[in-house]
């Protein structure tokens, strides 16, 4: 059990997310937005260096155990984009319909056919000594249009995870949390922190 863990977040509904997911493993939670932490520039070439870059930072300025995540989509036959910059697709705005449109006319003129795809999530915990581990989980499916489901959020609507007839937001969260790659990601993470350290 860890007393202290802040999550390198300002997004509240990501915090609560990652707080109900490791609720029996830390007594208390604290987020970057909460401890005033500044957000540094995500400057990392693959998710796993911005979830580190994100990590380190928020351990070393608070003080305490950091977790941080980056997540997005990944097109192969756009070489692996949106990718890290899956939410800079929708503009300032962080416009998803925008996002899935501009996925979508890409594929039309991409040379390659391929609609596969995957959603990756990286989790990075860091502690303020510097010492980083890292936690990668992927979901894989194809780009689907147009896009279908309203109960996710941002690509959700255009991807259908493999052995699935639906889009991951048409699916249930709790079908959704089953094999969605965050959930992929912290069964790694508290396979290899919380269950090691019992």
């Amino acid at each position: 059990m860890l007393d202290d863990l802040v999550i390198a977040t300002h997004n509240a509904g990501k915090a609560r997310e990652i707080s109900e997911l490791l609720r029996p493993y830390v007594r208390h939670f604290h987020t970057a937005g909460e401890l005033n932490l500044p957000e540094p520039e995500e400057t990392g070439d693959s998710f796993a260096a911005n979830a580190k870059l994100k990590a380190v930072a928020a351990a070393q300025a608070s003080g305490k155990v950091a977790l941080a995540d980056d997540s997005g989509l990944a097109v192969e036959a756009l070489d692996g984009a949106p990718g890290i910059y899956s939410a800079r697709w929708g503009g300032p705005e962080k416009d998803f319909n925008l996002a899935m449109e501009k996925v979508n006319d890409a594929l039309s003129t991409a040379k390659s056919e391929s609609r596969k795809a995957a959603f990756v999530c990286a989790l990075a915990l860091a502690s303020p000594d510097g010492e980083c581990h890292i936690f990668e989980g992927h979901c894989t499916g194809d780009i689907t249009w147009p896009p279908r489901g309203d109960k996710g959020f941002g690509y959700d609507p255009i991807f259908q995870p493999d052995g699935h007839a639906i889009s991951f937001a048409e699916m249930d969260a709790n079908d959704k949390q089953a094999i969605s790659h965050r959930a992929k990601a912290f069964a790694l993470l508290v396979e290899g922190v919380f269950n090691k350290a019992a």
